[in-house]
């Protein structure tokens, strides 16, 4: 699975870009274990509030298929989305 991540927003509005390719990745079972999880009913209205991330997220099986493309505020993150963000703005 290939997933792009972008974050904005925050204190200083400053954005980080990140992409990884699960395949080949030592964690790549809890990488797609994260994706697939990714529930948008789950992940709240992905509204912006002051001083506070957004992610823009967007998930393909393979670079040929299309994309899912999901937003998320930070204040609607779980523990397990926020870890999977994180890894993927840190490749």
């Amino acid at each position: 699975m290939i997933v792009k991540v972008t974050r904005s927003g925050g204190f200083a509005g400053l954005m980080a870009h990140g992409e990884l390719d699960t395949a080949g990745q030592p964690d790549a079972d809890r990488l797609e274990a994260a994706l697939q999880a990714l529930d948008p009913a789950r992940l709240g209205s992905g509204r912006p509030q002051p001083d506070r991330y957004v992610y823009r997220v967007e998930v393909r099986d393979a670079p040929e298929r299309d994309a899912t493309h999901l937003i998320v505020a930070e204040q609607d993150l779980d523990e397990t989305t926020a870890w999977l963000l994180d890894r993927v703005l840190q490749s």
